[in-house]
């Protein structure tokens, strides 16, 4: 039996790899909860070959050269958490940035819960720039693609933090929330006012529904080695139609790492309500992601992350040093810590 996230009692198997963990996580120097990148960011798809055409002919992500994969056996199993698991996987690159699309063959995971919001606290989605919002709905339009904001959006002046920003959410085949944001002068990355003749120009951040700012720190700041990059306080009209959310207000925090995407919080300071993960989630459910971050030592980070609140999915046996470790974060978003090469 794999370790469930959401029960108090650990299997035998489970406690051992814990204490392994925990006394390889006193002796880790500190330079190993320094993460190091951020990306690909993982996403469950329920049919591989639909999705990466979804992704390459409407947003023109590249397939990368031999990334495709079919993986199953034990060490899988003992990765995701999930007995018999057995998948199809290909990697995409957009810019400089990369995403990872898995379809589980076995076991088929959970659909999307029916009503899903974005303000459901297992909400996280992708922000895709784009060098012209106008051009980019256009084109989204033309593909036919379920908006989840009513349309684009142009943050307000008086938010000195985003005023400017224009953003859309829309869905991808699988219901997954997606964004595409443009930013003007002297806003975002400096590397975005570069367009090079692009629509879309790369991923600036994965973006999650949290359910306190500051719990979250302990973990992906004081635990995973993230550092602060911006902030804002997000509400009003504008962005009640961005998340498509009456009453949305949202205190937004980013933080990064040395290289990748961002991870950006999002905090709804009203309306009251949104769902939390269930108790039954898996990682092979639909709505399951994965954030890979890139550490020295996925152990040592691992327990780090555990003592801050977060839950270990992965298994191993005692006395293992994996290259990867799934762990959910406090409000049961997923993980990867993947070793540096």
């Amino acid at each position: 039996m794999f370790l469930s996230l959401f029960r108090v009692r650990l299997s035998p198997a489970s406690a051992l790899l814990l204490a392994a963990l925990v006394l390889g996580g006193a002796l880790a120097p500190l330079l190993h909860a320094q993460a190091q990148r951020v990306g690909p960011v993982v996403i469950t798809v329920s049919d591989l070959a639909r999705a990466t055409a979804f992704y390459s002919e409407v947003l023109t992500f590249e397939k990368v050269a031999g990334s495709e994969h079919e993986v199953l056996g034990d060490a899988l199993e003992r990765s995701t958490g999930v007995f018999g698991a057995h998948i199809r996987s290909a990697r995409l690159r957009l810019g400089a940035e990369e995403i990872e699309l898995v379809e589980f063959l076995t076991p088929e995971g959970a659909p999307f819960p029916a009503g899903t919001r974005s303000n459901d606290r297992w909400f996280q989605h992708i922000a895709i720039v784009v060098s012209d919002m106008a051009a980019a709905y256009e084109r989204l339009r033309a593909h036919h693609v379920r908006h989840a904001s009513t349309a684009p959006q142009r943050l307000p002046d008086w938010n000195p933090n985003a005023g400017g920003i224009e953003a859309f959410y829309f869905r991808d085949p699988d219901g997954h929330h997606l964004e595409v944001i443009h930013f003007p002068v002297g806003k975002g990355d400096p590397r975005w006012q570069q367009p090079a003749g692009r629509l879309f120009l790369g991923i600036d951040h994965t973006a999650i529904v949290i359910g306190a700012t500051e719990k979250s720190f302990a973990f992906y700041r004081e635990a995973l080695g993230l550092k602060v990059a911006g902030g804002a306080d997000n509400y009003g009209t504008e962005q009640e139609h961005l998340n498509n959310v009456f009453g949305a207000h949202l205190r937004i925090t980013a933080l990064r790492a040395p290289g990748g995407p961002g991870v950006e919080f999002l905090e709804y300071l009203a309306p009251a309500g949104g769902r939390p993960l269930s108790a039954d989630a898996r990682t092979n459910d639909l709505l399951a992601w994965r954030t890979t971050v890139v550490v020295a030592d996925p152990v040592a980070v691992a327990t780090k992350l555990v003592q801050a609140g977060g839950r270990l999915v992965s298994l191993s046996n005692p006395g293992d040093k994996p290259a990867r470790l799934l762990v959910r974060d406090p409000d049961g978003h997923l993980v990867e810590l993947a070793a540096q090469p």
